[in-house]
């Protein structure tokens, strides 16, 4: 089939990529990527796929979430970050009712997903790159919709103790924050989540339902007010690049223990010999996977409510022929995209 794919678009894709190469596009001019990706307000009208790795990468066809729905609302909606692939999308809605039916959790205020075009993000993430990331606050939808204002202002609730660096406040953890990340957890699609280690200490101490799943919950820096879900490269997305797979085990022993010593908060060691490191360069559009350049090129989805999700089987359908679908190019990409090394390696 991919054979098929790439002898079909082979001539497609090597007439754009001519076609770019005679007529250098906006971001040829060494502008970052991350501001060419932050001032696009839509999706590519393409079929949906993801494009690279989580920290590196875009998303052709990216749907929004509704701001509203019964058992969700979306916050920080001026960061216009409510985009994602369709898979993700549709877990998100199915968590928030799978929260409210089974686990006490009113409903999900949802924080950064991705941008309409995946890619960097100005500010607040390296991930979130391909829509298949998203944050989900550790505050408890309020029975009520909230404001513009409310939405831009008000901060999502630590779980920690003030003064006291990696223990969970008993007075604001409740069960069922428990219940909602591990619901999220057993979910097949979704291969790792993202928490503050006093959290995933919290969950290796109290969780007593099936642990089969408690290896997905990552300790990470930060972490505290929210916590991070991250889906499996969807089918249909050949050219997104997997993470590796979580170690064997529920997490609870020495990795975890490793949080708990001195070394992942020493700063670094430096030579003080060493002369002062470069300024690092802004990631550019070249450094991306190519099919970004598409990606970012494309015709814009009609309008923010035509590519808006609309749950279960109606999800947001986008013509072929309407726009060069990147998702037919990534057969093309190359076989090797360097994966950024997270810190720690076990993550």
């Amino acid at each position: 089939m991919a054979a098929k794919i790439s002898r079909t678009w082979a001539g497609a894709l090597a007439a754009i990529v001519a076609m770019i190469a005679m007529n250098p596009p906006a971001f040829a001019d060494g502008k970052p990527a991350k501001a060419l990706f932050g001032a696009e307000k839509l999706p590519t009208q393409a079929s949906p796929s993801s494009f690279g790795f989580y920290s590196k990468g875009c998303v052709a066809g990216a749907v929004a979430i509704p701001t509203d729905g019964p058992t969700w609302q979306a916050m920080r909606l001026s960061r216009n970050r409510r985009w994602g692939h369709p898979e993700l999308i549709a877990l998100l809605e199915r968590l928030s009712q799978d929260g409210a039916k089974y686990d006490g959790w009113p409903g999900l205020l949802l924080g950064d997903i991705s941008q309409p075009r995946g890619g960097p993000m100005v500010s607040g993430h390296a991930s979130h790159q391909v829509g298949l990331d998203a944050d989900i606050w550790l505050t408890p939808m309020p029975p009520r919709t909230l404001t513009a204002n409310e939405r831009e202002t008000i901060s999502a609730t630590s779980m920690l103790k003030k003064n006291a660096r990696l223990t969970v406040d008993d007075r604001i953890w409740t069960p069922a924050h428990a219940r909602i990340i591990m619901r999220a957890a057993s979910y097949p699609q979704v291969e790792r989540i993202f928490v503050n280690p006093s959290i995933k200490k919290k969950l290796c101490e109290t969780w007593t339902g099936d642990r089969s799943n408690l290896g997905k919950v990552r300790p990470y820096y930060g972490h505290d007010y929210h916590f991070h879900v991250r889906i499996k490269c969807p089918e249909g997305s050949p050219g997104c690049k997997a993470q590796a797979a979580v170690p064997a085990g529920d997490g609870c022993g020495k990795p975890l223990a490793w949080w708990y010593s001195d070394e992942p908060w020493a700063p670094a060691k430096k030579d003080p010999n060493a002369k002062p490191a470069p300024k690092p360069k802004p990631m550019q559009v070249s450094d991306l996977p190519k099919a970004c350049s598409v990606v970012l090129e494309g015709k814009a989805a009609s309008s923010e409510a035509a590519a808006t999700f609309r749950g279960g089987s109606g999800m947001v359908s986008y013509s072929a022929s309407s726009s060069p679908a990147a998702a037919q190019y990534d057969v093309m990409l190359p076989a090797v995209v360097p994966l950024p090394l997270p810190r720690p390696m076990q993550q």
